[in-house]
């Protein structure tokens, strides 16, 4: 696959996060979406946020960085559940406000045992209907 192989020197991932067009805020803090999908399936796993520091260590290190709109702070996809994703390609979108992380994904996306955070859909009365099976148990990963 051509395009982008990590990692990026830290000029050219420097360079390319300081382009990008951070138009939504979230308590002061500049942000971009970033939808991520798994690079073989093409099955969407999640969207998160990312600042311009997440996308900076995403490029340098191949990993996904997010920002956690709920703590403040920037998380490594996968640093407690040991569930990484191993970044392959990375899109940005027209108005560069916006970003498709192409990844293999270790474990599950889903934080509550799922591959992919969209594992529900809308039903005929309005209802959520779970359609997929967890990959793993949140309980003995998590240690709740």
């Amino acid at each position: 696959m051509s395009g982008f192989e990590p990692p990026l020197d830290e000029e050219a991932a420097r360079r390319l996060a300081s382009r990008l067009n951070y138009r939504f805020e979230i308590n002061g803090e500049p942000l971009v979406v970033v939808v991520t999908q798994d690079v073989e399936s093409g099955k969407v796993l999640m969207t998160a946020f990312a600042n311009e520091e997440a996308v900076y260590r995403t490029l340098v290190t191949g990993y996904a960085h997010y920002w956690s709109t709920s703590r403040g702070e920037i998380w490594k996809k996968g640093e407690d559940s040991g569930h990484v994703q191993r970044v392959r390609e990375v899109r940005v979108d027209c108005d560069e406000d916006a970003l498709l992380y192409r990844v293999e994904q270790e474990g599950g996306a889903c934080h509550r045992g799922y591959e992919t955070c969209f594992y529900r859909r809308v039903t005929r009365d309005g209802r959520l209907s779970v359609v997929e099976e967890r990959v793993f148990d949140p309980d003995k990963v998590y240690g709740r």
